[in-house]
């Protein structure tokens, strides 16, 4: 095997240089689109992360209002990154009622300078109230 690479690579002949050529131009695609489908795969990990950590503090504070504006403002100085969200209740939540949180935010895919497409995507998180309004 290692005979026959190094005849491949000692030879005279144009055409392997041009099929190397090639192959090299397609693997560098393939590493440049596995690194952008990376990229939004770790963004949809925040997303999530954020939805979780949103709906936490919901459960705790027991109502949509000013600790959840507070808490989205940390997250988003401490992740880098300001989706939009959407809540299921605001206000009070009473004891064991549930609240939803959808974080959504757009991000691009693309091959380089040849092209980009916007992909949604979207943190959802859910639960219960934990505190006991009268």
């Amino acid at each position: 095997m290692r005979k026959k690479i190094k005849k491949v690579l000692q030879s005279t002949r144009g055409s392997s240089s041009i099929e190397y050529v090639f192959l090299m131009i397609a693997v560098m695609a393939l590493i440049v689109v596995f690194l952008n489908i990376a990229s939004v795969k770790a963004t949809q990990d925040n997303l999530n992360t954020y939805a979780r950590e949103l709906c936490r503090t919901a459960e705790i504070s027991g109502r949509v209002g000013e600790e959840t504006t507070n808490r989205a403002q940390e997250l988003t100085e401490n992740m880098g990154i300001s989706p939009e969200i959407n809540w299921s209740a605001t206000g009070e939540i009473p004891l064991d009622g549930d609240v939803t949180v959808t974080c959504t935010s757009e991000q691009k895919i693309g091959l380089g300078g040849i092209g980009s497409w916007p992909v949604t995507l979207k943190g959802t998180a859910s639960g219960k109230s934990e505190k006991y309004w009268k």
